[in-house]
Formats: structure tokens, sequence, C-alpha cells
């Protein structure tokens, strides 16, 4: 015996009368519950129905499946167990929008007046119609539903996509290596979608684990445990669609196998993070182990997604823009001040500018960005701030191609004359972009006139005799100096009799190296 037939009880078995809350009809809780009762009298609001047609024109899922199951509470309650709806009306001037939380107060009225027990599965309504001394039956969430999409996913899937018309598919496979699979070859009709679309709304209102992140015209997206679901239906498409993503695996950080080097530069020295790749990379999956290695570090961590789809311990508290103002978000980072906050996905000026302002206050940033390549993702920042606070704000440029991590960027910011470019007089501040775990000098980034210029910078292949040609052609501009090779740097120790334009011959030498890739240090003895 769960709550509700608890609650029955208290009631007695001769009270059959019922008033129907907004939320129990649209969750379909109120349906399930009425197909067990013989002979009631069921209340519903004029102004629930009002407002569940008029979302329902303008395209709300939630409201076109509310709408559906008044007609299913209707065949339930007169066609099959005898008992009546009444649709209250008494003192109601229909209007032409009607919010929501106005049908609920109108509902509690209701049941207040006819001595009727209201349903309904939100626990604040519960709470608040019982203050009022309304008789209450708590449906909740207790039933579990085996969900009919999930009949499409095995351990190999990725996605689903259905389409009206058209044969459901599913990608199957990993990031990068993956095909797509027909699932039946039967055609989806409109009603299927509608109904699983509804069973989807349903369930994700009255789940603990679901959310309905967007409900607007013509589109929604939910989160219900692992599925992230997008649906859009006319006039935004041409048809009804369904897509439907599960995580295949979850990662740890150890799992990518990632350079001691890198592991070190994470743990130690990276707060500005940029976690970049094209979509379906597994640029979340690679977000999601390093938000977990943080807090496992002991850090404070904190998430901000849209929709909440990564599966993350309960330790890390994850923050819905679709549900709070980017201000509201904003103020709550810096008053709860975690260590580090995991920004997914940066899309519009908004986002860069509260992950830009939350970067520059000291908090620990890891943004995820669409990106093709690279150097596309610091180039999303450079229109949006100026080009000295970009190493400011990006120190690691980390770029995940089909699954793992293909490319890893650092950022510093120096004062030098720009390869490729003679006139010492054209030195300027440059970013420089280089390769983390090589060192070697990739892109810079430089004002030229009113003009930003991303240059990449295209080095000579080193070779066996690399190392003697540059000798040789060192010894030749500073005939006096002591060259030696240290890895990627070269360390020139000139003696102080060998300063007759000295610092033009440095020049000269450091743009010969770097096309080599080498760095050049000077010691003067």
């Amino acid at each position: 015996m769960d709550e509700r037939d608890n609650d029955l009880k208290d009631f007695g078995e001769q009270e059959n009368t019922y008033v129907l809350s907004i939320d129990s009809v649209m969750d379909g809780s109120a349906r399930r519950f009425l197909e067990r009762i013989k002979g009631p009298i069921v209340y519903v609001h004029r102004a629930v129905l009002d407002h569940l047609f008029y979302e329902a024109k303008r395209g709300i899922t939630r409201a076109i499946t509310g709408i559906g199951e008044l007609e299913k509470i209707y065949d339930i309650v007169v066609k099959s167990n005898g008992g009546s709806i009444i649709y209250y009306s008494e003192g109601y001037r229909p209007m032409s929008v009607i919010a929501e939380e106005m049908t609920r107060s109108l509902t509690r009225d209701l049941a207040k007046e006819t001595d009727s027990i209201l349903v309904t599965s939100d626990m604040m309504e519960s709470s608040a119609s019982r203050a009022m001394g309304v008789k209450v039956l708590y449906l909740g969430s207790t039933e579990k539903v085996e969900l009919r999409i999930s009949k499409y996913f095995d351990d190999k899937t990725m996605s689903v996509h259905l389409k009206e018309d058209a044969y459901p598919i599913a990608k199957k496979g990993k990031p990068g290596k993956w095909i797509f699979v027909v699932l039946e070859r039967r055609k989806l009709r409109r009603e299927e979608l509608e109904d699983i679309s509804r069973e989807l709304i349903e369930v994700a209102a009255a789940s603990p684990k679901g959310f309905i992140e967007i409900d607007r015209e013509g589109s929604s997206i939910i989160q219900l445990g692992d599925y992230r679901i997008v649906i859009t239906r006319p006039p935004l498409s041409e048809g009804w669609e369904i897509t439907a993503v599960k995580p295949l695996v979850k990662l740890s950080l150890e799992d990518y196998n990632l350079p001691d080097k890198l592991m070190s530069r994470l743990s130690e020295r990276a707060e500005g993070i940029i976690i970049a790749g094209a979509p379906g990379m597994g640029k979340t999956t690679f977000a999601q182990a390093l938000a977990e290695f943080y807090m496992r570090l002991g850090k404070i961590v904190k998430t901000i997604e849209s929709p909440r789809d990564m599966r993350l311990p309960p330790e890390i508290t994850q923050y819905s823009k679709n549900y709070a103002s980017l201000g509201e978000l904003h103020d709550i980072l810096l008053l709860s001040r975690p260590d580090y906050t995991v920004f997914d996905e940066l899309r519009n000026d908004e986002d860069f500018k509260l992950y830009i302002d939350l970067r520059l206050a000291g908090i620990g940033m890891i943004g995820v960005i669409h990106a093709t390549s690279p150097i596309d993702a610091i180039q999303r920042f450079m229109k949006r701030v100026e080009l000295g606070m970009i190493p400011s704000i990006i120190d690691t440029l980390v770029y995940v191609n089909n699954g793992e991590v293909d490319k890893v960027y650092e950022l510093r910011m120096t004062v030098k004359l720009p390869t490729g470019l003679r006139e010492a007089e054209l030195s300027r501040p440059v970013v420089e972009v280089r390769d983390f775990l090589t060192g070697d000098l990739e892109y810079e980034i430089y004002t030229f006139g009113e003009q930003t210029m991303v240059v990449p910078v295209r080095k000579q292949v080193r070779t066996d005799d690399t190392e003697k040609k540059l000798l040789h052609r060192i010894s030749s501009i500073l005939p006096d100096a002591e060259v030696e090779f240290r890895g990627n740097r070269i360390l020139l120790k000139i003696p102080r009799s060998s300063t007759k334009a000295l610092a033009k011959r440095i020049k000269r030498i450091k743009r010969m190296a770097e096309k080599y890739g080498y760095d050049v240090n000077v010691a003067i003895f």
C-alpha cells in the first residue's frame, strides 16, 4: 500500500468526488489514478481547460499533452468507469491568457467549496492546499514507467532519431566512428510520435530525475535520467521529430591516459580551460571527467548547463541556464565561491560575458565550445574581449577529437617582433599560441593597423643535421658566443667584449631559431 492508498483510507470509502489540479493532468498521474476508481465525480475547473487550450495553440508540448490527457480522462471516467466529469465555471470569466498559477488558486478554491478531494502530484500544491483545510490526495511520482523510446537503445547506441513518415534510425558506435542503422522497416506515424512525446513529458514532469529544460512554441528539450531529448513539431519543423541522446560511457580523467606534463598542468596551473571540438566528438564527456577530477582533489565544483545532461556525483551542484538569468547565476557563483565552474556550452555573447567575468573574478573556469579546429575556439573570444586579456582568460585549450585529446595549446603574452616582419620598430604585444607538449609556436595573434591578425607560424622541419646548421649560422653571426642546445631552447653565452650591434644580431638569431621551433636565451659573462 503506497501513500495515495493511505490518503484514500483516511478520507473514507464513501468519498468519491475529486478536483483535478493542472499538474496531475499534465503529467498523467490523474488519469492513471482514475483508471481504478469506479463511478467517480470529477471536477475540472474551466480555467484549467482554457489555459491548456491557449498554450497548446502556441505549440507548447506540456499543454498539448494536457489536452490529450483530459480527453483520455473523459473516456475513462464517463465511458469506462461510469462516473461523471463537471467542468466548473461558476463566477469564472474566460480570458485570452490565463497564468498557470491562477488555475492552481481557482482549483484549490473549488476543492474547498465543493468539499472534494484535490488530486495533485505537486508537493508545494499539496502543502498549500492542506494549509487551507482542503482534503488532498498527493500522487507524487512513485510509479515507474518503462519509456517506449528505451526499446531503441542498446549498449552501442549513441542517439536515436524518430521522424514522422520516416524510418526510425540510430547512430551506433563511438565518437568519430559511428554508422546509421535503420531500427524498423516501418515508417512512423505522427500519432505515434505524439504519444511518445506525451509520455516523455508526463514522466519528466513527475520524475525527480526529470527536467523539462525548455518548452516553447515548436520545440521542447527534456532531460530524463541519462536521456537528453529534443522534440520539434510544426510550425518550427514541417513534421514531428524526436531526437534522443544517451551517453555510452562515463570516463574518468585517468582513462584518457594523458601525459604526466598535462596532468600536472591541469592539477596545478590551469584555471582558464577551454574544451573545444566538433559536435559529438566527446567534449562534454571530457568536461565531466575533468569536473570529477577536481572534485577528487578537494575542490568545490559547480556547473552551468543547458540542458543538465552531465552525469555527476551529488557533491557537484548543477545549475540550469534555463531556470535563471545569467545575472542571477553570476551572483550565485560569486557568493558561493566555487574553485571551478564548468560552463557547458558557450554559445552566445551573454554566455561568453559570464565566462569572462567569472574568470577575471578569480574563479577557475572550464568552458565547452563547438569548434572545428583549436584556433577557431580562441577566435570566438577575440571579438568579445581585448587581445591582451585573452591569456588571462584562456591559459589552456584542449581540443577533443574522436573521443580523445588531440591537441593542447597554451597561450602566452609577450612583446616581440612578429614572425615574418623585419623592421625592429614593428615590435608589438603578441599572443603566442604554443603546443603545450612540445613547446612549438604554432600561431601568433597581434594587431596590425586596425585589424587583429591570427598568423600560423610555419616552421622548417628539423633534421638530424639541424643543430649543426644552426650552430654554423650562429657562429657566423656571433663568432665569440658559446652555443648550447637544451631541448627546444638554445642558450647563447656571450662575452661582454662582444657588444657591437649585439641587439640586432641576437634578434636575427632568434628569428632564425624560431623557424625551427627553438626559443633563444642569452647569458652575458
